[in-house]
């Protein structure tokens, strides 16, 4: 069991002692987020009190309506990013382009982000989250270019994502397995609370927006019958666990088993969800906590990004229940 006065800092130096250069970044780099956690964590608990709830009357860079709070968890992001000097730019759900942040041979990462990932839930006071990935620059250029943005999820050097619920967690990996850090809001630190995340092979549950349901696959819509069909031996009913919060939906996963999916439907010919900031950082979260995650036909982490707001279709969880949805994907049944 964790001491619970591990800090964040202690272990990432802890997990590359035979790197100490690449642990005083991603100390520094993971640091900042954490950093903006906490300040996202206080500003979404005072959100009420502060007028911060409700819609910004904007659009974001893919078309969704801007919350307040999505505004302001951007420009968390960015500053504590920015102060880092580490970061050359980032990619945010909210901005339209790659925002420029350090320069010079110290600015040697990409951060892809989903500031505040879930944020209709912001009015109805429910979970919400921030979803993140961390590159390295491969251009020595002084801008960052498209060969320094445009990557596969594969080459990620850490990903994460923050709950924001009834505590607040980050649970991240830097490629050696998954843990997880609760907010100690008296320390105002991240300490360790979760070692080893793993994710069960299988589970009882299944996050999906049903109401797209029509507009799925015929296949899938087979398989949500078969999910919801009674088979005791087979384990057989799934329950249904969808609160709009991906982070939320995918941690119920990753803890208790089971699966989240978001498939192209009628509206959505490529998917809905974003490949660089929401899929690929989770892809690799779980896939080091033992999990999987696909398109429903290729690994989410051998996709290679076309555009900075690419959209994919999405499976991840449990590797015997994504197994068993790609399976009905391309055959329409479970054998």
């Amino acid at each position: 069991m964790p001491d619970r006065t591990t800090t964040l800092a202690d272990h990432v130096r802890g997990r590359h002692r035979d790197d100490p250069g690449l642990a005083a970044d991603l100390e520094i780099v993971l640091g900042a987020i954490a950093a903006s956690a906490r300040t996202l964590s206080r500003a979404i608990r005072r959100a009420a009190f502060t007028g911060e709830l409700g819609l910004a009357g904007n659009e974001n860079a893919t078309g969704d309506a801007q919350k307040k709070l999505d505004l302001l968890a951007n420009e968390a992001v960015v500053a504590a990013l920015a102060s880092s000097g580490l970061v050359a730019a980032i990619v945010s759900e909210e901005e339209d382009t790659a925002r420029r942040l350090g320069t010079g041979k110290g600015a040697r990462y990409i951060v892809c982000i989903d500031p505040l990932d879930g944020s209709s839930n912001t009015d109805v006071d429910g979970c919400v989250g921030t979803i993140f990935g961390l590159y390295r620059r491969l251009d020595g250029a002084p801008e960052p270019t498209s060969r320094d943005l445009l990557r596969r999820g594969s080459e990620q050097l850490a990903a994460g994502y923050v709950l924001y619920g009834p505590s607040t967690l980050l649970a991240c990996t830097t490629g050696q397995g998954v843990s997880g850090f609760t907010l100690d809001e008296d320390r105002g630190e991240f300490l360790l609370t979760h070692e080893t995340l793993r994710c069960p092979p299988r589970g009882r549950c299944y996050s999906a927006n049903l109401g797209n349901l029509k507009g799925w696959h015929p296949h899938l819509r087979k398989y949500v019958d078969y999910l919801t069909e009674k088979d005791p031996g087979g384990r057989r009913p799934y329950s249904l666990r969808y609160t709009g919060a991906l982070v939320a939906d995918l941690h119920r996963s990753l803890i208790d088993g089971g699966l989240y999916f978001y498939p192209a439907d009628s509206a959505h010919a490529s998917g809905k969800l974003r490949l660089m900031y929401e899929c690929a950082p989770l892809a690799f979260v779980v896939e080091q906590a033992g999990g999987r995650a696909s398109t429903g036909m290729e690994r989410i982490l051998d996709v290679q990004a076309g555009s900075i707001h690419q959209r994919v279709p999405f499976v991840i969880g449990s590797v015997e229940d994504v197994i068993l949805y790609e399976r009905f994907l391309k055959d329409g049944g479970p054998a």
